[in-house]
């Protein structure tokens, strides 16, 4: 019965480090979640662009100073002018609370691109400088 329970023990050892060693393996990208506190030290970082995914009424309103991108989510051609973006650098979406641009992010990490983050809490939650 020891040996049973050996063999047992040896054998779910033995594949769980397997398991463990085929997930360490893969990189595949995901989107990341930038907290509100971090988002000035992320802009001071080199190729960092702020994309602004809300609808052109909402942009008029107040940008996040430093977004260089406003991209409508609802926008009929969102995807093409996400796909036209360069890829190999770091991206930092917002919206208005951070589904539209959690959406946005993850359709970017699906088409290619390495580096995205989500501002979490969206322009709500944004205490900086806003711009017109």
């Amino acid at each position: 019965m020891k040996t049973i329970l050996f063999i047992i023990t040896a054998f779910t050892s033995m594949t769980a480090c397997e398991s463990t060693k085929q997930h360490s393996d893969t990189s595949t990208p995901v989107v990341q979640t930038l907290e509100q506190a971090n988002l000035s030290d992320k802009l001071k970082e080199k190729d960092v662009v702020v994309v602004d995914v809300r609808t052109p009424e909402e942009v008029a309103e107040g940008y996040i100073s430093g977004a260089s991108h406003f991209i409508n989510f609802y926008g009929d051609d969102f995807q093409t002018k996400i796909k036209s973006l360069d890829s190999t650098k770091t991206y930092v979406m917002y919206c208005r609370s951070g589904g539209r641009s959690g959406k946005a992010a993850q359709f970017m990490i699906d088409n290619g691109f390495k580096n995205v983050f989500n501002l979490a809490g969206g322009i709500s939650s944004y205490s900086g400088e806003v711009a017109k």
